[in-house]
């Protein structure tokens, strides 16, 4: 299984970006995905999930209101729509794959992911 994002770059505070990733040699609709950032000198941290139907989905409390994210098993992509950016959200945005045919539990920690991109960088200027 391969993840490949793309979307990131450079926007001013207020602004908004939205991120896509696509899988590769498996079944993405077997999959929940989950969007994690790592800004530098940081732990990677959780952002948002979504179960494998699309119906269900959990997002940090730092980025709830803000941050939306949705899938599209019929193209095997995730996608996270942020808004109204933050400097200190600056940071390498990760996809990632937990298999899990779950609707309604959440994998808001990193170890419950099998599989990573290599991640985009987001960076947000003031």
């Amino acid at each position: 299984v391969q993840l490949t994002e793309s979307g990131g770059g450079l926007v001013q505070a207020g602004d908004s970006l939205r991120l896509s990733c696509v899988l590769s040699g498996g079944i993405f609709s077997s999959y929940a995905m989950g969007w994690f950032r790592q800004a530098p000198g940081k732990e990677r941290e959780f952002v948002a999930t979504i179960v494998w139907r699309g119906d269900n989905k959990d997002y940090a409390d730092s980025v709830k209101d803000r941050f939306t994210i949705s899938r599209d098993n019929a193209k095997n992509s995730v996608y996270l729509q942020m808004d109204s950016l933050k400097p200190q959200e600056t940071a390498v945005y990760y996809c990632a794959a937990c298999p899990s045919y779950s609707s309604t539990y959440f994998y808001p920690r990193s170890g419950d992911y099998d599989f990573w991109g290599q991640g985009t960088q987001v960076t947000v200027s003031s």
